[in-house]
């Protein structure tokens, strides 16, 4: 069955302790990987199963350990593309109440996870999401992770190809597959339909980009630009284009050919210097991209080989939405601008968060989840949504959910609906829009709470007036992995501990001018050091001092570089990066969320995103 396909109607409306029968799960795929779950984690807690290899698989299946310790643990489910149907949402409605904490949260990498969910109870969380097609395998550890799509596929007004059904495909051919199961380190796979670039290939494993040629007759040819080894962390690369036109009957293949390559070279010794990146590092750009295409060549001889155009894709089609005639695109995407000029709260609304002007007629609306979170009465709201309006859903990597195939008359009435769960602020694409990781809420490896920062700097903007400025975007990092994205954003920051007047305390890097899109990518320039209690008014500062200088239509970056970029920038925040002493101000040295003195304790790494 198609990942996108409704499952049968369940009954998970009411109070979560409506339901206590025993979930169906019909797919024998995943009701294999709930089987085998259930008897490893039987020997594990027999005392019969090394740690070690309970870790590796706990992780291989999208379970992550907390920082919190003891049987507190992450459940991660994937969100291929980002699609999601009503009985999902409501399964995860009643999951998030019986078993986490009434809410889930959404990742830049388009997942759904709940937290605190407890060991013993895993295969039956397991078996309330298997029964509505939802799978937690390879969520997490080094594997394939989450195949990744632009939100907006097929309904952008840009793009050339729709990606949906060539996600789907990939994920469908990857998922399980044994050439993924013990990789050096994870692997991750995005597309994107236009050079826009929503989906954010540049910094992926293997990223896709819908492009066209001319043909030698003149007709034009739908086809991809791949790129290889990109990546964020400590460490970012942009990812390198590994050939000018990619075929659609050589994209599967491509693909495959790429992960051989990985599997075969990455390095195994060393996690930290194990991702595609580094293999790029040591083998060089021109030998990787020999080995790749080699590969390709010769994989027809493989078992595996995935050529040709993809079963699901011929079903499906991936015809484009197209500009309609006459009418002005009006898009909500990756480093676009968008200006506020209405006054009632429904324009607003519809002017940051609606994207319309398809040659299919089709009308798309974000959802606004604040820090990526939704609560249970969300997810119901949403499912509600999606039968009432009869529409279709995806997740985006910004965190919200978009909902798609409206038409303008149902534009209002979903306005309403969406104020009534909370979801109704014109967030998209607006400096409001503020991405964070869990950060040391819950993440082991995190330094500080990204997420109190978060919300401190969203208050900030919003009392300042600058919440409802265009295409500037916000991510905040835990810590320098970048599960935040924080290399990517106009204004980022990653968590990092300080030290003044013989104390520790909460700090973050601040970077400015990161971007993607248009198959280019900054990663942002290092700026200062800051107090974390100081981070919300230095990003007042810097957004004050754009709106005042900016050029018509000038973008961040832009900016940033004419008025001599990230260093000159920070000379008018100096006096932010000073610390009173714990007497004059204590609340410098305790992190948000927090009641205590900060102390930087970092976890045994399971570093999983």
């Amino acid at each position: 069955m198609s990942i996108i396909e409704n499952t049968p109607n369940l009954d998970l409306t009411g109070p979560s302790d409506a339901t206590n029968r025993s979930p169906l799960v019909t797919d024998p795929a995943i009701k294999a990987d709930i089987a085998k779950f259930r008897t490893m984690l039987d020997q594990y807690l027999a005392g019969d199963l090394d740690e070690d290899v309970f870790r590796v698989f706990r992780l291989t299946n999208g379970i992550y350990g907390q920082r919190q310790g003891a049987q507190n643990q992450m459940v991660r489910v994937r969100m291929p593309f980002g699609a999601v149907t009503a009985d999902q949402l409501d399964m995860l409605a009643f999951v998030s109440e019986k078993y986490s904490r009434g809410w889930g949260h959404i990742t830049t990498r388009q997942n759904i996870q709940m937290h605190y969910v407890q060991l013993p109870q895993i295969p039956e969380v397991l078996e309330h999401f298997g029964s509505v097609g939802l799978t937690s395998r390879e969520a997490c550890g080094d594997t394939i992770r989450n195949v990744q799509g632009c939100h907006l596929a097929g309904a952008c007004p840009f793009e050339i190809l729709d990606i949906s059904a060539w996600a789907e495909a990939a994920n469908e051919h990857f998922l399980r597959n044994p050439l993924g199961q013990r990789l050096p380190r994870k692997f991750k796979i995005n597309f994107s339909g236009c050079e826009t670039d929503c989906g954010q290939a540049l910094f992926n494993d293997a990223g896709v980009v819908a492009s066209a040629r001319k043909r030698d007759d003149g007709t034009i040819e739908a086809g991809f630009r791949v790129y290889v080894a990109g990546g964020l962390g400590a460490n970012p690369h942009a990812a390198l284009l590994l050939e000018d036109f990619t075929s659609k009957e050589d994209l599967m293949p491509t693909l495959e050919s790429i992960l051989r390559v990985f599997e075969q070279t990455g390095g195994r010794e060393n996690k930290l210097r194990a991702r595609m990146k580094w293999v790029v590092d040591e083998l060089g750009w021109e030998e990787t991209q020999r080995r790749v295409l080699k590969t390709r060549k010769l994989l027809p001889a493989s078992a595996t080989w995935p050529g040709g155009i993809p079963d699901i894709v011929a079903e499906k089609g991936d015809a484009p939405a197209g500009t309609a005639t006459g009418v002005e695109p009006t898009l909500v995407g990756q480093g676009v601008s968008v200006k506020l000029r209405a006054r009632s709260e429904y324009d607003k609304w519809e002017s940051a968060n609606v994207v319309r002007g398809s040659a299919k007629g089709t009308v798309s609306a974000y959802a606004w989840c604040e820090l990526g979170d939704i609560t249970a009465a969300q997810f119901r709201g949403i499912a509600s949504i999606i039968r009432d309006f009869d529409v279709d859903v995806r997740v985006s990597n910004r965190q919200n959910f978009v909902l798609r195939d409206l038409d303008e008359s149902q534009l209002p009435a979903l306005f309403e609906r969406l104020g009534e769960l909370g979801m109704a602020q014109p967030g998209a694409e607006l400096i409001r829009d503020v991405v964070s990781c869990p950060g040391a809420d819950t993440c082991g490896l995190a330094v500080t709470q990204s997420r109190g920062l978060a919300k401190a700097i969203g208050e900030a903007l919003e009392a300042e007036g600058l919440a409802e400025i265009g295409g500037v975007r916000v991510n905040i990092s835990g810590c320098m992995n970048s599960c935040g994205q924080h290399h990517i954003a106009d204004i980022g920051f990653f968590g990092a501990e300080r030290r003044a007047h013989g104390q520790s305390a909460p700090g973050y890097q601040m970077l400015l001018g990161g971007y993607v899109g248009q198959e280019k990518i900054h990663f942002g320039d290092k700026a200062l050091r800051l107090p974390a209690k100081t981070a919300a008014e230095a990003t007042v500062r810097v957004m004050r001092r754009f709106v005042e200088e900016r050029e018509a239509g000038e973008a961040f970056r832009s900016w940033m570089d004419r008025v001599g970029g990230a260093r000159e920038i920070a000379k008018g925040l100096k006096d932010l990066d000073e610390f009173p002493t714990p007497e004059e101000n204590p609340d410098f040295f305790i992190d948000f969320d927090e009641t205590g003195p900060f102390t930087a304790e970092i976890g045994v790494s399971e570093c999983a995103t």
